[in-house]
């Protein structure tokens, strides 16, 4: 669901990325969970990370083990 992560000359990550839909049961904790993630590894200074809805998620995103693991 990371689409895109850029890190700039002073350890601020930008970070695009979606969730399933807006509706998705996780919309609220999971990127509140991704931003205290990156903001624990060692020299990371800011996140800013942007919800984007372009292009749309699909099951085509998936990669093949993720598809095999949940029996897609």
């Amino acid at each position: 669901l990371i689409y895109k992560i850029e890190i700039n000359d002073k350890n601020k990550v930008n970070i695009d990325m979606t969730l399933t839909s807006p509706n998705c049961p996780v919309a609220e904790s999971l990127p509140k969970q991704v931003k205290d993630s990156i903001m624990k590894l060692e020299d990371v200074s800011d996140v800013n990370l942007n919800l984007v809805w372009e292009p749309a998620w699909s099951k085509d995103k998936m990669s093949e083990a993720a598809k095999l693991e949940l029996n897609l």
